[in-house]
């Protein structure tokens, strides 16, 4: 703050002075004494040179910044997503969010030397606006740049990442043409036979028709399973934020399943090994699972050799494993195969009767039961897929085991 004296005011009571002689002669000629007369005039002349204006002092402000930049941390600090505020084209502060995902060192600096990226420095020549960024912070992120103006000096810019929505886009998008190339091969296969059958001019023997009618349902029965399986995954993923409730035994349910596939493929097939551990879950979709994984094991495996189904505690965790001895993955593969419709051996999976989506299935059920999914394969000798998930305790009254799940009361 400072302060200016101004001079003192040159104006002088000259009209109350010549009222006051006037007033003085007259007192004089009146008789009054030139004494007495004097006496007033002095008086007189005293009060009007007294009463005069005092000089004024003129209290003047000088201009201080608009902002300081303690304000401006603590007006951006709290924004979750990256906030800057320039003065002119320099970064006078960033909040935490931004000093993540572009350094601490951007504070000063240019904008447009922190940002470096064409169009985020057309934005910069702008007041206001908004722009797309594409790897500003990595090779395939994307960020919405936008830049408001606080004033003739200030200005905020926002930086907003949209690059999970453009995954998430992208993987929708990947999904539909994947899901309608799968809908397509079957039902173009079984529209071609049907059409050459019902061909009243076509000479088709018997065999020949014979063959034609198990292709038709063989492909029927593909799109079923493709159809239940796309049904089965859209209905996992829309309860996967809802953690199962049931307690199930986990090796009673590998072993009834091991079973099953035995008496139907014979015992020399499948070779299970089982301990009773309770977990909790949901018992179709755990069932689902160790279906799956039994199904693409025996698909893959060396006929010769058994598939081998276990499960065993480990500390606190119950790991079921399921294990073939067939050729082998190559480790190329191994960080896509839960991706949808994703095939190592895209002809040999179709002639199998493959969907593309068991594995997508057990990894999407084994998240939203909180456990962990691993697959390791060596070439010529075989893959082992690996489920772990936490136990419960059981029952505390003798003789109870756990309580019946939802699903069998």
């Amino acid at each position: 703050m400072t302060i200016h004296a101004a001079p003192p005011s040159p104006r002088l009571p000259w009209t109350g002075t010549a009222l006051a002689v006037l007033a003085t002669a007259g007192m004089a000629l009146a008789g009054a004494g030139l004494i007495t007369a004097g006496i007033v005039l002095v008086l007189w002349l005293g009060t009007l040179w007294l009463a005069r204006p005092e000089r004024t002092v003129e209290v003047r402000v000088a201009e201080e910044p608009a902002m300081s930049r303690q304000a401006m941390i603590d007006l951006i600090e709290p924004f979750g997503v990256p906030v800057m505020m320039l003065d002119g084209q320099r970064i006078a502060a960033a909040n935490a969010a931004a000093r993540d995902e572009l350094g601490g060192h951007i504070i000063g600096q240019d904008a447009r030397v922190a940002l470096r990226h064409p169009e985020a420095i057309t934005l910069l020549d702008t007041r206001e606006g908004s722009v797309t960024v594409r790897g500003l912070t990595g090779p395939r992120s994307i960020w919405q740049v936008r830049r408001v103006a606080v004033d003739d000096r200030f200005s905020l810019i926002e930086l907003v990442d949209r690059t999970a929505e453009a995954d998430i886009s992208r993987a929708h998008t990947d999904f539909v043409a994947n899901a309608s190339h799968e809908l397509r091969t079957p039902l173009a296969s079984i529209i071609g036979y049907i059409e050459t059958l019902a061909d009243p001019d076509a000479r088709i023997d018997a065999a020949t028709t014979a063959r034609f009618h198990n292709t038709v349902l063989r492909e029927a029965k593909r799109l079923q399973h493709l159809v239940e399986d796309l049904m089965s995954l859209s209905r996992i993923e829309a309860e996967k934020h809802d953690l199962p409730r049931d307690h199930i035994d986990l090796g009673q349910m590998a072993a009834s399943i091991g079973g099953e596939v035995a008496a139907t493929s014979g015992e020399d097939r499948i070779l299970v090994e089982a301990e009773d551990v309770l977990v909790q879950g949901d018992r179709q979709q755990l069932d689902q699972v160790i279906r799956n994984l039994v199904d693409n094991s025996m698909k893959y495996s060396d006929p010769a050799r058994a598939v081998e189904l276990r499960v065993v505690r480990i500390g606190n965790e119950a790991v079921l494993s399921v294990t073939d001895h067939g050729e082998g993955i190559h480790a190329d593969h191994i960080p896509h195969l839960t991706r949808r419709f994703y095939r190592t051996d895209p002809g040999r999976s179709r002639a199998a009767g493959g969907t593309g989506l068991g594995l997508a299935i057990v990894k999407h059920i084994v998240e939203r039961h909180r456990g962990r999914l691993d697959i390791s394969s060596r070439l010529g000798i075989g893959t082992t897929v690996t489920i772990r998930l936490g136990i419960v305790a059981a029952s505390p009254l003798p003789g109870l085991a756990a309580q019946p799940d939802r699903a069998t009361a």
